[in-house]
């Protein structure tokens, strides 16, 4: 038996996740893929969403007309806590053969794959299968493969590579199905159609369930929420907050947050606490978070309330209020200083 391992965070599972179960069945010849929601990514910030219990469940009404060739598979849910490819892998391997044991990923996440832990144990327990996803390319030649893959390389030829750990790499490419996860949540939440990104049996639990709600049903008086974070961002020494109500401009939010900090490390570490303050005050998590691994320019989105951290260089760089130089100043102001 060719088993696959198919993780993510399926939040929630699209179209594109079910394309590529499908390419990759019969494109790599598996016998069956299981499909492991996990419990907590340890590489992606922790965002408003459904439960995990809940991903798991929309993964099962996902798959449902699929066939028993894909295998719901709740080990890492079960296990909690930070889920760790490795650990899975390890666990499979009790069963299955490193021969007969692939690791599908996308091309971004194996760009990334030296970030996984142990990730050279993984290419020692199991083959990988990296499917493109748009915008993604399939490596032409051993130059275009990650600088910390090539040590590892016995053969490489057009898609297919061997390691020196007796695994190999299989690239396939996928027909392109433009679905982003964020791009669905944000559709979700502001009642836009979904049927083409999503199956039907999905949509109608995440529906039942009251998913991907506003966070301005949760949050109340939106201006006193922006003024808490902008009083959180004071405490944590932002440089020059200030505040804006964006209501009668053509903008993606009604309230607009900005500061610096001075140095990218101080700007991601704004974001953290504006997290970390509004999860104990408010008991919600931002419903997307970009950029705070660089620490450059930091998005906060809370849906009405937009929050913008930059590296101060960089914020003079970009000129952000100049967006919203028509629209009333909120004229935060800091309530230590007298």
């Amino acid at each position: 038996m060719r088993i696959g391992i198919f993780g993510g965070s399926f939040n929630p599972p699209h179209m594109g996740h079910l394309n590529s179960l499908e390419t990759v069945l019969k494109k790599a010849g598996l016998d069956r893929i299981h499909v492991l929601p996990n419990s907590k990514n340890p590489l992606k910030v922790q965002v408003e969403g459904p439960k995990p219990e809940q991903r798991l469940e929309m993964v099962r009404l996902g798959l449902e007309s699929y066939g028993k060739n894909f295998v719901v598979d709740d080990r890492e849910i079960r296990r909690g806590g930070i889920s760790y490819t490795i650990d899975t892998i390890r666990e499979f391997r009790k069963d299955v053969a490193a021969d007969d044991l692939f690791l599908i990923i996308g091309a971004d996440n194996f760009e990334t794959f030296n970030q996984w832990k142990d990730y050279r144990e993984i290419l020692k327990d199991a083959n990988l299968i990296v499917t493109t996803r748009p915008g993604f390319e399939i490596p032409s030649g051993v130059d275009d493969i990650p600088e910390f893959l090539k040590d590892q390389i016995e053969e490489a030829d057009f898609n297919f590579i061997e390691l020196k750990t007796g695994r190999n790499i299989q690239f396939l490419s996928l027909k392109d199905i433009e679905v982003s996860s964020s791009e669905l949540r944000k559709k979700l939440r502001t009642g836009r159609p979904v049927q083409k990104e999503l199956p039907l049996a999905v949509e109608s639990y995440i529906r039942d369930q009251g998913l991907y709600r506003p966070l301005t049903d949760r949050i109340g008086d939106q201006l006193d929420f922006t003024k808490f974070c902008g009083n959180v961002l004071f405490e944590r020494k932002g440089i020059n907050v200030r505040g804006f109500d964006l209501r009668q401009m053509s903008a993606p939010a009604e309230y607009a947050l900005v500061a610096s900090g001075t140095s990218t490390r101080h700007a991601s570490s704004l974001a953290e606490n504006v997290v970390q303050r509004v999860k104990e005050e408010y008991n919600i998590y931002p419903q997307g978070i970009e950029g705070l691994d660089e620490g450059r320019w930091v998005v906060l989105d809370y849906g009405s309330t937009m929050i913008h951290l930059f590296y101060d260089f960089v914020r003079q760089e970009y000129s952000i209020e100049n967006l919203w130089k028509q629209a009333p100043d909120l004229g935060l102001k800091d309530p230590i200083v007298k």
